[in-house]
């Protein structure tokens, strides 16, 4: 018997591939209504094709942001999509408001762009990396139960 092609994977890099390299259909990645609540402050809202909802805060995605730069920078602390920054230690914190898109327009047919009112605008949330990154009960609970960890 040849093993030949075989690759044997650890139980961890199994966790990891089903989550984040499972395929997903062409319908599971394609919006049917896409609504991105501005004026209510409250988030993005998308419809897909195959009949799964999901939902997104402004914050959530702010620090969700797929550009290189928002990516290195969660890497060297640690953080995962959609983790806040941790904030610094001073005798008197300052408020910042929270994260809120100035406006939004899509990019093709494949994506989203927010220009946030922090003047960051270089993410572009393609509909695949948000339906990976779906906040909805059963899609948590599907990283829950795949990794042991939330996301």
């Amino acid at each position: 018997m040849s093993h030949e092609g075989i690759r044997f994977v650890s139980k961890e890099e199994q966790a990891h591939e089903s989550l984040e390299d499972r395929p997903l259909s062409r319908i599971a990645v394609t919006p049917d209504k896409v609504r991105v609540k501005i004026t209510e402050g409250t988030g993005l809202e998308i419809d897909w094709q195959d009949g799964h909802k999901s939902r997104w805060g402004f914050v959530w995605l702010r620090d969700a942001c797929p550009c290189a730069t928002c990516i290195d920078e969660r890497k060297a602390q640690g953080r995962k999509a959609g983790q806040p920054k941790p904030k610094a230690a001073t005798l008197l914190p300052m408020f910042t408001p929270p994260a809120k898109p100035a406006s939004a327009h899509g990019v093709g047919r494949y994506a989203i762009q927010f220009n946030w009112q922090d003047g960051h605008s270089g993410g572009i949330y393609s509909w695949d990396y948000l339906r990976r990154h779906c906040q909805c009960s059963e899609c948590q609970f599907e990283a829950t139960e795949s990794t042991g960890s939330p996301n």
